[in-house]
């Protein structure tokens, strides 16, 4: 699900649940673990992309049919043991020193659409992606850390709104008007096309991953408060 091209490194999102790549605890661990290879090769103008199989999903949220594998009365702490590991795996990409691209080809549901927007830039597929947060329709209230993303990462109160409170569908044209992602395209492989075309925009500008991370931490203030991370200063530059 990892490999690296130059200066690139693509992340690929595979299986979990007939292709929906549910987050459950072997996927996130298995992504982190791939962050982790990521950021002790980064150099310079280092970029990840995170990609997903071709299909209908890119990610569908936290693996609820494994939940239901365990007793009813295990599940709400499974859960909240979900929602504790994710809140880490999105720590690592908000300090992740590169820039980072979600190239949205499918569905990106509750703790999906959190995954695309701990990205610094999203790419997404016009004719099947969807962005979706449904835990108002599932009756399941948000834990800190999603408000503190979407407050930070998107800018429109009423699209916030929407998002958050009317369960709204999102798909690729409109994503782009309410300012949730940066651009769209016709399919899927024209998609994952411009994901890499932009990583390779960015990587060309060789920035240091340190300085990018802590530039980067300065712009969402809450929701480095949220996640327990900590800025600081750096300096690279010959003065």
């Amino acid at each position: 699900m990892f490999k690296s091209c130059w200066f690139i490194f693509i992340l690929t999102l595979t299986g979990g649940g007939v292709e929906e790549h549910l987050l459950n605890p072997t996927l996130i661990t298995s992504i982190r673990t791939s962050l982790s290879e990521a950021k002790s090769k980064s150099t310079p103008g280092t970029v990840l992309i995170t990609v997903a199989e071709l299909g209908k999903f890119f990610c569908n949220g936290f693996d609820f049919p494994w939940m239901k594998t365990v007793s009813s009365g295990s599940r709400i702490n499974l859960l909240r043991h979900m929602v504790k590991l994710f809140k880490e795996l999105v720590a690592d990409l908000i300090s992740l020193p590169m820039p980072t691209i979600a190239v949205v080809t499918g569905h990106a549901a509750a703790a999906g659409m959190m995954l695309v927007l701990s990205h610094d830039y999203v790419v997404m597929r016009r004719d099947r992606g969807v962005l979706y947060m449904r835990e108002v329709d599932l009756g399941i209230t948000l834990p800190d850390y999603f408000t503190a993303l979407v407050r930070s990462k998107v800018a429109n109160p009423d699209v916030r709104r929407d998002v958050l409170l009317r369960g709204v569908k999102v798909k690729g044209d409109e994503a782009v008007v309410k300012g949730l992602v940066d651009a769209v395209f016709d399919d899927g492989e024209m998609t994952v096309d411009g994901g890499v075309r932009l990583g390779e925009e960015l990587s060309k500008r060789k920035w240091d991953g340190e300085v990018y991370c802590e530039i980067r931490k300065t712009l969402y203030p809450e929701l480095i408060a949220v996640l327990g991370l900590v800025t600081k200063s750096v300096v690279k530059a010959r003065l």
